[in-house]
């Protein structure tokens, strides 16, 4: 049965769970020869990821969990 309070500790949850996320923050995009490359920030490093990664990222993995290094600005 649902009650008011578990439907707001769940509220309390899903809240506290977006907030503990990472966020994720677009600084440059390219576009060569078919493929995608985003330069991320994320929690203060940059990264180059293509697209796939940079759908990973935004689900809630981290540049750790991916195994990024961080990008070297040339």
């Amino acid at each position: 049965m649902f009650s008011p309070v578990i439907g707001q500790n769940s509220k309390r949850a899903a809240v506290r769970k977006a907030l503990d996320r990472h966020k994720v923050y677009i600084t440059a995009q390219s576009f060569s020869g078919g493929a995608y490359q985003a330069r991320v920030l994320v929690d203060g490093e940059a990264y180059w990821v293509d697209e796939f990664r940079l759908s990973q990222l935004q689900g809630g993995l981290t540049p750790a969990d991916l195994e990024l290094t961080p990008a070297t600005d040339d």
